[in-house]
């Protein structure tokens, strides 16, 4: 665990201190913010405030004071959203103050809802995302199937047996429903988040029909698209956009959900062991979930997507950038065989590459430029 977050503070965030007055660290509650920004903070002068803490909350009371008192200091503010109106205040400090490495803030929710980061720190602030844990940083520690039954949140990866590991995102899921949601300043009741979410588990992998998910969850249709980008935006929930290609087929043009964490998924769903997951019918749609998680975290400034042609050709997951393009299929087999739509929308979309990601012992390559490998070689695709 450590090992990883010293990676992740090597690579980015030591980087973005040196040229940034302000860094922010977003992602999940739980997925390792705190314990890498107290690791980093270990070897540097600093300070650091949990906004959850009262005692913390009130040193900010007359934030000029607390600012002049620690201005050699690199000050930590956990939590941030918790205080959106902060950022005024971080502005104008920075502004009388633009030396890089001044702030570091710790935030559980996206940069989109935390609209005032992007309004008032704009060229003073650089981001970081931090996922779970991904597949290459448990490989010392885990295997590929504990990571895709258990999910990639730190407690639950770690935890010594399943059933710790299954309560632990029981607690997890009551705890967001019930306080991170209000702490965000969102009025949903409990039972209807609940009961949407146990419904985006069952639609997992599947393209949105509006009309038919509100209608289960008993919700208007603006209230669902409102409910579904507070999920996205708190990193529970993606939804991956059709691709705009100028192929020329008829495309599907609705998103696909997918729940962004699989243990979180397998726990809505009361899936506690591995054989239980194999045997359940959702085991493919998790898989695809699981595998492209992994991809998008590991080539995050490339464009994802996915193409789904009216007959029922399909490629689970497209990366663009700068006109290039790699694709992605998900097979959870053992002797996978890519469809005859798969070969044909590689034939039309030339892309650079094409992969066939399945649990197979070996990377192999069926065809030209079509390679077959596991989730632990996806290293392999580092190159893209």
């Amino acid at each position: 665990m450590h090992g990883y977050i010293n990676r992740i503070i090597e690579k980015g965030l030591n980087r973005s201190l040196s040229r940034s007055p302000a860094v922010a660290i977003l992602g999940p509650r739980q997925c390792g913010k705190s314990t890498t920004a107290k690791l980093l903070l270990k070897n540097i002068p600093s300070v650091y405030l949990d906004l959850q803490d009262r005692v913390d909350r009130n040193k900010l009371a007359e934030p000029e004071l607390f600012f002049d008192r620690h201005r050699d200091e690199l000050i930590c503010l956990d939590e941030i959203q918790l205080l959106p109106e902060f950022f005024s205040i971080l502005r104008s400090e920075i502004d009388k103050d633009r030396r890089p490495g001044r702030f570091l803030i710790l935030g559980s929710a996206s940069r989109d809802l935390i609209k005032q980061s992007t309004e008032s720190l704009a060229g003073r602030i650089s981001y970081t995302d931090l996922t779970p844990l991904l597949l290459k940083e448990v490989a010392d520690i885990s295997s590929w199937s504990d990571l895709w039954l258990r999910g990639g949140f730190p407690d639950s990866i770690l935890a010594d047996n399943e059933p710790d590991s299954f309560d632990w995102r029981l607690d997890f899921i009551r705890t967001f429903m019930e306080r991170d949601i209000p702490n965000l300043g969102f009025n949903i009741p409990v039972p209807v988040i609940e009961r949407l979410w146990l419904l985006l588990a069952h639609y997992h992998g599947q393209t949105v029909n509006y009309h038919k998910l509100a209608g289960a969850a008993d919700i208007s249709i603006p209230t669902l698209k409102k409910y579904l980008a507070i999920l996205e935006q708190t990193y529970m929930l993606r939804i991956l956009p059709p691709a705009s290609t100028n192929l020329k087929k008829r495309l599907v043009k609705s998103p696909k959900i997918y729940l962004r964490d699989s243990g979180i998924l397998h726990a809505l769903l009361e899936i506690e062991e591995y054989d239980y997951l194999l045997a359940n019918p959702i085991a493919g749609a998790s898989w695809e979930g699981f595998v492209i998680e992994n991809i998008i975290a590991l080539h995050n400034r490339w464009r994802p997507s996915f193409v789904r042609t009216s007959n029922g050709a399909e490629i689970d997951l497209v990366l663009e950038r700068a006109g290039r393009c790699h694709l992605f299929e998900c097979k959870l087999s053992k002797a996978p065989k890519p469809s005859r739509g798969f070969h044909e929308l590689v034939d039309s979309m030339q892309p650079e590459s094409a992969w066939l990601i399945a649990p197979v012992d070996e990377p192999f390559e069926i065809k030209k430029g079509i390679v077959v490998c596991s989730p632990k070689h996806l290293e392999i695709s580092s190159n893209i």
